[in-house]
């Protein structure tokens, strides 16, 4: 099947009257909304905030702090700057985040490269894999077989 010229689509949709327009858009939003897991979509967004915010915890009142006992300082890392000028650059902060960054960045790796290619590859090994044959397949693939042969 060929794929439709987007010029003909264009000129298909500028065509249509206003209210065929409209029942277009909201079939299309229909099929949208119900046929492309949205909702599946709509947890993995809420997940990943929920994770975020996990990870943004951890950073900052388990694994900062840790490092602020290694290399102290004033009120902890929040106390790491630089003045220049007059103006404080607060490092520390930017540190704390590239950490959090680093952190979310690792888990989506290895959740989505990872773990999911290993469940895709899973997926299609299962899928190329022919079911073995039960016992009465087998004893009729050896009949017909036997049939085949010349006598």
């Amino acid at each position: 099947m060929e794929t439709p010229n987007p010029v003909d689509l264009v000129k298909q949709a500028i065509a249509l009257e206003p209210a065929q327009k409209a029942l277009s858009f909201v079939e299309e939003f229909r099929k949208f909304a119900l046929e492309r897991n949205v909702m599946d979509l709509a947890v993995g967004v809420i997940i990943g905030a929920a994770v975020g915010k996990l990870v943004e915890s951890l950073v900052k009142h388990v694994m900062m702090p840790l490092i602020g006992t290694i290399l102290p300082g004033e009120d902890s890392y929040l106390g790491w700057k630089w003045s220049i000028g007059g103006q404080e650059i607060l490092y520390g902060q930017f540190i704390g985040e590239l950490l959090n960054f680093l952190i979310v960045a690792l888990a989506l790796f290895v959740f989505i490269v990872k773990f999911l290619g290993w469940v895709m590859r899973a997926r299609t090994q299962a899928a190329a894999e022919p079911e073995p044959a039960t016992r009465e397949e087998a004893l009729l693939t050896e009949i017909l077989n036997l049939l085949k042969r010349p006598a």
